[in-house]
């Protein structure tokens, strides 16, 4: 007596062929890990633009105490230089390029020891946030260094009275992009030397190669591989001849 069968309207348990149930999709595998990591990467480098555009307000500061002024004198008809052969003001885009390839190092430098893993929204964002940081920066030194009214000012002072001319960067592109390139050469460098290695692929046999399992010609009986009548038989080879009785 055989076992009675399914009916037919119902549908067996487990059934890998079933229809899944209404309102359901299946979602591949791997796809929401790499979402997940691609939106993380992308908030920290935003985070990164944001707190080295914060930082840019000390690297204005610092040009501002740490740059040379360029002295100025008025005879109460018009402005000088009060030595005409100085060189304050290219120190004070020369102070400025310094700074900020500093911060590039500095900032290159905690991101890659934060994420040594790297990413482009990371390097987007050190290049971006230096870039800001670096506005920011100029902005601060020409609000709050010596006013840019230099005949008011002059005016002020009285004459044969030396004052500071106003602090500015005539290099201005150089001074800007002195930090994000900076920034994204030490990163680049510091990832090719210290970042992580991906794995080394584990390679097969090379096709052609012989395999070291296989039985070597030189075996007897190799050639011809195992009698007719199979594993189980008597263990002669073929091309032996049959033994006579």
């Amino acid at each position: 007596m055989t076992a009675p069968l399914t009916p037919p309207h119902q549908p067996q348990p487990h059934d890998p062929w079933q229809d899944p149930p209404s309102g359901s999709h299946a979602v591949p595998g791997g796809e929401q890990p790499e979402t997940d990591d691609r939106r993380a990467e992308l908030r920290q480098g935003a985070v990164i633009a944001v707190l080295l555009t914060v930082a840019g307000a000390v690297l204005g500061l610092l040009w501002l105490l740490l740059a040379p002024r360029v002295p100025l004198v008025s005879d109460e008809t018009a402005v000088f230089l009060k030595n005409s052969e100085g060189e304050q003001a290219i120190g004070a885009d020369g102070t400025f390029v310094l700074l900020a390839l500093a911060f590039g190092l500095v900032s290159a430098t905690a991101v890659f020891l934060y994420r040594r893993r790297g990413g482009i929204p990371l390097v987007v964002g050190l290049a971006l946030g230096g870039l800001l940081g670096s506005l920011l920066a100029w902005g601060i030194g020409t609000w709050f260094g010596p006013t840019s009214d230099v005949v008011a000012h002059a005016k002020e002072v009285g004459k044969g009275v030396t004052f500071d001319a106003p602090l500015e960067l005539h290099a201005v592109g150089a001074a800007m992009l002195a930090w994000p390139i900076a920034a994204m050469i030490v990163h680049l460098g510091l990832t090719a030397l210290f970042g992580p290695r991906d794995p080394e692929p584990e390679w097969g046999v090379p096709y052609g190669a012989p395999d070291a399992a296989a039985p070597s010609a030189s075996e007897p009986g190799a050639a011809f591989g195992p009698g007719p009548e199979g594993p189980a038989g008597n263990g002669k080879a073929r091309g032996e001849w049959p033994e006579r009785s």
